[in-house]
């Protein structure tokens, strides 16, 4: 199916929400979709398509590029996921990953898990110190851990607090599942914080223990 297809009409005009879940459902099965194919598939007028369009790319859920239909004929302006967009479907990895991490416990002990993700985090640590200037400024590294975070899906921001201290919070955790399981993944993530940054650093709240941020203190 070309990027300019037609699709089949909806039956009946959602609500806002729904409508902007259903265009990311027809990008998930169809790959790309000029706004009028989307406008067609939803049953909206093609404004209204834009609009949603607008909120879904300013939410990094989606992302406009040029494609010219079937290899040839006139440039045309369609629409696609991002990852982000990608990772609001359901996956199955977290299952998996969990499964591998029994299995590697059952066969080598319990300290076997600690060694993968200390492993896996120092790996991470050492590219995030190779980015950073040495000796640069403490809220330049922060800001810089932060970035990189939220580009790994863990809404992640920076705050000062009162007593000149930076803090680091994750609004979202992507791995939820298995650090509920394995604490041993906070653990590791909170030593590759004080591995990058080169100063102490204390979690105060884990979304893993039901609290509604991953809220980590930078400094003494």
């Amino acid at each position: 199916m070309t990027a300019a297809a037609t699709l089949p009409a909806a039956p009946l005009p959602p609500a806002p929400e729904r409508t902007k879940q259903r265009v990311l459902e027809l990008l998930k099965r169809h790959g790309t979709l000029t706004a009028q194919a989307l406008a067609s598939g939803l049953s909206v007028t093609v404004p209204a398509a834009r609009r949603h369009l607008q909120d879904l790319q300013e939410q990094g859920l989606i992302e406009a590029r040029t494609e010219r239909p079937g290899g040839r004929g006139r440039p045309q302006h369609v629409f696609g996921l991002t990852e982000r967009g990608e990772a609001a479907f359901p996956k199955t990895y977290s299952t998996l990953c969990v499964d591998v991490l029994r299995h590697v416990e059952g066969l080598f002990g319990e300290g076997a898990v600690l060694q993968v993700f200390d492993a896996r985090s120092a790996e991470m640590a050492a590219g995030l110190r190779a980015e950073l200037p040495a000796g640069g400024p403490l809220e330049e590294r922060v800001r810089h851990l932060a970035s990189r975070l939220c580009g790994a899906g863990f809404d992640a921001v920076v705050e000062s607090g009162p007593d000149g201290a930076w803090y680091i919070v994750e609004r979202n955790c992507p791995n939820l599942t298995v650090a509920r399981q394995y604490g041993e993944l906070c653990a590791s993530e909170l030593a590759m914080f004080v591995n990058v940054l080169g100063v102490p650093v204390t979690r105060e709240t884990r979304i893993a223990c039901g609290q509604g941020a991953c809220r980590y203190r930078i400094g003494p």
